[in-house]
C-alpha cells in the first residue's frame, strides 16, 4: 500500500471512529436508540397492516424486521448524504485528500450499526422459535458487500450533485419514501398483481432487499436476485465515480 492510499485508509479510520463515539456515546442506551427507529416502524406496520387490515401472513413481525433493518442503513447513508460533503466543508477546504472517502466512512459507520442490530434479528427469531442458518456465514458478507456498493454510489452521486443543485437535499427524502414504498419490504412481492410485477424487476432496491429477507428467514442464497443486485451496484457506483470526477475539483469554489 502506497503512502497516499495509508493516508485516506487512516483518515476514514479517524472519521469513522469520531461517529461511532458521537452515535454510542451513551453506550447501551446509545445502542437502544439506535435500534430502536426501525423497531418502532416494525410496530407502526404491524399495527396497520396485521392488526388492522388483517393482512394473512404468519410471522409478520418478523418478517417487517427482516427487511427493515438492512433498509434503515440504506436510508440513513442516503438521507444523510446531501449535506455529508458540507459538513466536512472546513476539511475539505484545508487539506487536499480524496474527498469520496468521506463518503466511504460514512457508509462504513452506518454498515457497522447494521451489523450491531442483527443479534436484535437473532432475538426476535428465536422469540418466533426459529434459528439462523449456516447460510449466514457466507451470505451475509456477500450481501453486505453488495449493499455496500450501492450506498456509497448512491451517497456519492446525491452528496457530488447536491453542492452544485441544493434542491436535491429536500427532494432526497420525498425519493426515498417513494421508493421504499415500491420495495417488497412491509408486503412480500407475490401481493403484487402479476401485471405490475415488472416494476419490482426495474427497481434496483427490490432484489437486494428481497435477498436478505430471504437470507435471513429461510436461509436461501438465491443467485439471480444477487446477480442483479450486483449489477445495479456497479452500475451506480461507475455512474456515480463519473459525475464525482467530473465535478470533485470544483468543490472548493462552491463550499
Amino acid at each position: 500500500m502506497n503512502r497516499s492510499a495509508r493516508h485516506t485508509l487512516d483518515l476514514i479510520l479517524v472519521l469513522i471512529q469520531k461517529e461511532m463515539k458521537v452515535r454510542y456515546k451513551s453506550n447501551f442506551l446509545g445502542y437502544v436508540w439506535s435500534v430502536a427507529h426501525p423497531l418502532a416502524f416494525a410496530f407502526i406496520f404491524f399495527v396497520a397492516f396485521k392488526a388492522v387490515m388483517r393482512i394473512g401472513m404468519e410471522n409478520y413481525t418478523l418478517f417487517l424486521i427482516a427487511g427493515l433493518f438492512p433498509w434503515q442503513w440504506l436510508s440513513n447513508s442516503v438521507l444523510s448524504s446531501p449535506t455529508v460533503f458540507l459538513n466536512n466543508s472546513s476539511i475539505i477546504k484545508k487539506v487536499n485528500f480524496p474527498r469520496n472517502a468521506i463518503i466511504l466512512a460514512a457508509v462504513f459507520e452506518d454498515a457497522i450499526h447494521f451489523v450491531l442490530s442483527i443479534p436484535v434479528i437473532i432475538l426476535f427469531m428465536f422469540i418466533y422459535r426459529q434459528t439462523p442458518s449456516v447460510a449466514w456465514l457466507w451470505g451475509i458478507p456477500v450481501l453486505m458487500s453488495i449493499q455496500f456498493l450501492m450506498t456509497y454510489g448512491i451517497s456519492l452521486l446525491i452528496s457530488t450533485v447536491n453542492l452544485f443543485f441544493r434542491d436535491l437535499e429536500r427532494l432526497t427524502g420525498i425519493i426515498i419514501t417513494f421508493i421504499f414504498y415500491l420495495t417488497p419490504i412491509i408486503y412480500p412481492e407475490t401481493m403484487v398483481p402479476e401485471k405490475y410485477r415488472f416494476l419490482i424487476q426495474m427497481n434496483p432496491l427490490a432484489p437486494l432487499m428481497i435477498s436478505w429477507r430471504k437470507l435471513f428467514l429461510e436461509g436461501a442464497v438465491e443467485p439471480l436476485p444477487i446477480a442483479m443486485s450486483f449489477f445495479y451496484s456497479i452500475l451506480v457506483v461507475a455512474v456515480a465515480h463519473t459525475v464525482y470526477r467530473k465535478l470533485s475539483w470544483k468543490f472548493a469554489e462552491v463550499l
